[in-house]
């Protein structure tokens, strides 16, 4: 799906927790949060899109997920922490060049064209991916190896990016055509910053082939490059974005931009991003994957990051003034958000309650972000009882329906979503902190359910109280207002 991907390591993080939250941006698809627990989950997996069949290992953990609450499409989970305090976004489509889809093609399903044939399946992708996955890794780089074991063995129909992480490394892995793959150990002191783009600037094929210690490739890779002319780069140095990704138009409008705000954001000083003497404009190709932040970072900043529309800049579409630029590039806070997870593996906790997961439904710019402890086997209804209709008894439709309501009237309600985003922050942080106070003197981690319960006690209380005010701004706005006065 066209989404954006951010990535924080350890030293990075005000906290030392580590980071990864992506934007999973497909077309108004309708989500929920849920545990799955191991005896909910299959001993073969099929794959709707694809058709693929897989044997999965027989012990699977517990994790969480964001699926569909249509399946009719498949699973789609999204993202997801397991019982072994493991994050894992899946995915961010990326882009590719003809040259690498010519030497590997990408693994599509093909019907067969009469009786006397076979369906012949294709390979994995974002449908999939988290499921065969996320059960069965204890760390970051278990499941780098695992998913980059299945794509040799499968293929993929599809470009994708998919982050992990434990409470000391992440790990971002890009596929490569049908069945190649290169997988990097975010340095711990840097951001990543990642929009629909192959991203990876720089690799280390030394290390991939020796040690493997931060990075990690398909086997045949080198030989992959040779064998069909695809390096570009000069003077000996390798870098996969030039080998593997693209440049395009479309990336100038698409792509880019947001590389361009983000980077703006969190390196505001020691890189320069504006004006005609800039290093980094909002249509460059070269600026960096992976960035150290001017100071350190936080949940709040990965979020409003993943909030943003161009704030501050010609670009944002909610500018009251006609700059000639408002809305020329696609913003990272966009209307057909599903979900957005930031999967956070603390190191001041114990081990039992290292994992949180901030979920925001909806359009990031409006929604809120709701922290939740993942050790648990079910969610509050709130969050896991969504249907199809929509419904202001969930935190899904409430959202979106903020959202909807909240942007043909931007100007007059921003500091009503404003105050609703700081009033979940503060007061989530603060049952937070009481919580982990209260498990880690006493032990007893099964408060992690009654803390969920309570976090979406206050999420709906907020939610309700702004959609209200919202809703009565917005009526004020309609284009049928009169009143007898206005004779």
């Amino acid at each position: 799906m066209p989404c954006t991907t951010v990535l924080f390591g350890k030293k990075a993080t005000n906290d030392g927790s580590t980071m990864i939250a992506r934007t999973d941006d497909g077309f108004f698809d309708v989500k929920k949060l849920v545990a799955v627990t191991p005896g909910k989950q299959p001993k073969k997996y099929k794959s709707k899109i694809s058709r693929v069949e897989i044997d999965l290992p027989g012990d699977p953990m517990r994790y969480t997920a964001c699926p569909s609450v249509d399946p009719k499409h498949g699973i789609w989970a999204a993202t997801g922490i397991n019982e072994a305090n493991v994050g894992m976004t899946a995915t961010e489509t990326i882009t590719s060049n003809p040259r690498v889809l010519a030497a590997d093609p990408l693994v599509v399903y093909k019907k067969a064209k009469n009786r006397r044939e076979k369906d012949t399946p294709g390979g994995i992708g974002e449908e999939d991916i988290v499921v065969l996955v996320l059960p069965y890794i204890k760390s970051a780089r278990e499941g780098v190896l695992r998913l980059g074991s299945l794509l040799e063995e499968y293929g993929t129909y599809e470009s994708n990016g998919i982050a992990f992480n434990d409470k000391d490394e992440v790990w971002w892995l890009e596929t490569i055509g049908g069945h190649h793959w290169i997988a990097k150990r975010v340095p711990d002191e840097v951001c990543v910053i990642h929009p629909n783009q192959f991203g990876t600037d720089s690799f280390d094929l030394e290390d991939a082939f020796g040690k493997k210690k931060n990075h990690l490739c398909s086997k045949d890779l080198r030989e992959f490059i040779k064998d069909n002319g695809l390096d570009l780069n000069q003077d000996g140095k390798f870098n996969p974005r030039d080998v593997f990704g693209s440049r395009t138009d479309m990336d100038h409008i698409y792509n880019t931009p947001r590389a361009w705000f983000m980077g703006r954001y969190l390196a505001p000083y020691s890189h320069k991003w504006d004006g005609p003497d800039a290093e980094f404009g909002p249509e460059s190709d070269n600026i960096p994957w992976a960035l150290v932040p001017d100071r350190k970072v936080t949940v709040e900043d990965m979020k409003y990051l993943l909030s943003s529309h161009y704030q501050g800049t010609p670009y944002d579409p909610y500018i009251n003034r006609d700059t000639g630029m408002k809305g020329m590039y696609r913003s990272i806070g966009i209307n057909r958000t599903g979900v957005t997870s930031i999967c956070q593996i603390r190191n001041n906790v114990p081990d039992e309650i290292r994992g949180l997961e901030w979920i925001s439904f909806g359009s990031t710019t409006f929604s809120a972000a709701l922290p939740l402890y993942i050790n648990v086997d079910s969610f509050p209804d709130y969050l896991s009882k969504v249907t199809l209709d929509a419904s202001t008894e969930n935190f899904y439709w409430s959202s979106r329906l903020i959202g909807a309501l909240a942007d043909p009237v931007f100007s007059t309600v921003a500091q009503f979503i404003e105050r609703y985003h700081n009033t979940i922050a503060v007061e989530s942080r603060k049952l937070v902190a009481e919580y982990d106070r209260k498990m880690t003197e006493s032990q007893d981690f099964s408060l992690s359910a009654e803390a969920n319960g309570k976090l979406c006690e206050l999420a709906k209380k907020q939610t309700t109280d702004v959609l209200n005010k919202i809703l009565l701004e917005s009526s004020k706005h309609m284009k049928n207002g009169y009143n007898r006065a206005d004779n």
